[in-house]
């Protein structure tokens, strides 16, 4: 009995450092939703809400815990770096299905579907984030691409949504023929080989220059359209327009936090030799982006298109931590910097989703005088939308300024200060739709906004809050209070080698 006692907790310590357990978790909890959905006569949404909350919690608990134990599993190629990505795309599904769990519940579409495809693409998500062969990076990012397509035509009788889909469909099939064609370079000159490292050490680099050139070339082409780089941005704000307001809100994080990873590591271990060429190239491709999507912005009149093309240039400032990685600090300004954006960017999106919900719109001049019918609502904006355009105190402030600094002290003297310039650029539009929250008045009924409704939306399903509430509590007060506790997180990111 006592060796039993014994055997427990060992048992449990041994599962626990199994490296993919928290994807096991993941894909059981995938399989279980499934299945009770299939199976209950009544569609028991909170249940499978709470299931999908639950068992994501616990990935993430198990994901902390496995940073304590050393990887002894040689098959699977797991860091620190691999770890702090996984541990994103969980986080990011808590707080995405937290804050679109009201949208969910209140308009006339299926929970069930909306937690398949979040779990599954962020399940593919980290298994792209340490895969270590080409047949994984591109079976994960495909399966990445087709939960995000069926997301954006997630509400099949808007029109509106199915264009979405239909073109991120298309654009993510010309993309993914030029990374696969990019990949068969690659196999040829390595002499069929398909893991990184042995990829690596089987091309002879004198041999075959251009072909080593062309490949890069098309496996940049395929990984810009995954960033929403400029020129490959074009399907974002559409599919941005057209999708429901939560999926754009999983749209904004998802392809920031998993796409930069896989690249990371493609090029950091492919392409070594070629540093300066494509370090070259990803930095143009960065810095038009950066002037692109500020410029744009400007100009937008719905919400959601203004969000689009700042999240292009907020990719590009993201690019200058991948091209700034030094011995010392690894990619720490990168992943310090894509934490901040996860909260700030998904704390938005947790103002703009009920504000559509309720009014059926995402025109920017319907939040004219917001804060006199829905003070709360405006409470948030008011102390994030300035951390997005990097005013400080905030966290995005804090977080720019390390990412800049590193970036200028690697050499990418072209692009830091566009950034600060385009920076200053965003500040505009984002104070725009504050001052129009206190001062505007767009000509419509002073009605409180609660009792305008959707047309999609059930009124007899009241609107629960809770979940809505702790989530952009959570986001603003990180939006805030990061910038102060900034040290310890850039610690955690530093020496964050594969």
């Amino acid at each position: 009995m006592n060796d039993i006692n014994l055997s427990i907790p060992q048992l449990i310590v041994n599962l626990i450092t199994v490296p993919i357990l928290p994807e096991v978790i993941i894909a059981l909890t995938l399989i279980a939703i499934l299945v009770i959905d299939l199976l209950s006569r009544e569609k028991n949404t909170i249940l499978l809400y709470n299931i999908f909350i639950i068992s994501t919690s616990i990935s993430v608990g198990v994901l902390l815990c496995q940073w304590q134990f050393p990887n002894i599993y040689e098959h699977f190629h797991i860091n620190n770096f691999n770890n702090i990505f996984r541990f994103f795309l969980l986080f990011r599904s808590l707080l995405s299905v937290l804050s679109s769990a009201d949208y969910i519940l209140c308009s006339k579409t299926a929970l069930t579907e909306f937690l398949l495809f979040e779990l599954s693409a962020g399940l593919a998500g980290m298994v792209l984030s340490y895969a270590n062969d080409l047949i994984s990076i591109y079976v994960s990012l495909e399966f990445l691409a087709l939960s995000s397509c069926f997301l954006s035509g997630y509400t099949k009788l808007d029109v509106r949504s199915n264009e979405a889909s239909m073109k991120f469909l298309l654009m993510s099939g010309v993309s993914s023929s030029l990374l696969l064609y990019g990949f068969s370079l690659l196999y040829g000159l390595s002499g069929g080989q398909l893991k990184l490292d042995a990829i690596v050490a089987g091309i002879k680099l004198n041999h075959y220059v251009p072909i080593i050139y062309f490949s890069a070339a098309f496996i940049t082409a395929g990984t810009a359209f995954k960033l929403s780089l400029f020129p490959f941005h074009q399907w974002t704000p559409d599919v941005y327009e057209g999708s429901p307001t939560p999926v754009v809100a999983f749209f904004s994080v998802t392809s920031k936090v998993a796409a930069p990873a896989s690249f990371t590591r493609l090029f950091g271990l492919i392409f070594p030799y070629l540093s300066n060429e494509w370090h070259i190239a990803v930095g143009l491709l960065a810095t038009f982006s950066m002037i692109l999507g500020n410029l744009i912005a400007v100009t937008q009149k719905s919400v959601k298109r203004m969000l689009a093309y700042p999240s292009i240039s907020q990719i590009g400032y993201i690019m200058i931590g991948v091209l700034a990685a030094d011995s010392e600090n690894g990619y720490a300004s990168m992943i310090t910097y894509t934490f901040i954006y996860i909260l700030m960017n998904l704390g938005t999106f947790a103002r703009i989703i009920p504000f559509g919900l309720r009014t059926g719109t995402d025109n920017i001049r319907d939040y004219a005088g917001l804060y006199m019918k829905d003070p709360v609502l405006t409470f948030s904006p008011v102390l994030r939308s300035p951390s997005l355009g990097g005013i400080p105190p905030p966290s995005g402030f804090f977080g720019k300024l390390y990412l800049f600094w590193h970036g200028w002290k690697a050499g990418s003297y072209p692009s830091v200060p566009v950034a600060l310039v385009t920076s200053v650029i965003s500040i505009y539009y984002y104070l725009k739709i504050i001052k129009l929250m206190f001062t505007g008045n767009n000509g419509r009924s002073n009605t409180p906004i609660t009792s305008r409704q959707n047309t999609l939306v059930s009124p007899s399903i009241p609107i629960s809050k809770s979940s809505l509430e702790i989530a952009m509590l959570v986001r603003v007060l990180a939006s805030t209070l990061l910038g102060i506790f900034i040290d310890p997180i850039i610690e955690i990111t530093r020496n964050t080698f594969f």
